[in-house]
């Protein structure tokens, strides 16, 4: 299950690194304010989804994915989520 996230965290960083254009997930990489509307976008999607009992697994991906290429985007790297998440534990 993880495994899954790791190898989608791996994959967004390479085409950080990558100079092909086509990439969605590139674009997104380097526009900042499209990863924004995009995230708002998909939340407003997820909650509706909730609300309806529809759709929620489809929509909750789509959150997580654009969620991870924004941090990535923002130089939030998840290990310091992760870390911080880890500190607030009891």
């Amino acid at each position: 299950m993880l495994k899954t996230l790791e190898e989608l965290i791996s994959v967004i960083r390479q085409r950080k690194e990558s100079l092909v254009e086509e990439s969605y997930t590139k674009k997104l990489l380097d526009d900042k304010k499209l990863s924004v509307a995009k995230v708002k976008e998909e939340i407003a999607e997820l909650i509706d989804a909730i609300e309806k009992n529809s759709n929620k697994v489809h929509e909750a991906a789509d959150v997580l994915y654009h969620l991870m290429v924004l941090l990535e985007a923002s130089g939030i790297k998840i290990e310091d989520v992760m870390d911080e998440l880890k500190k607030r534990r009891k």
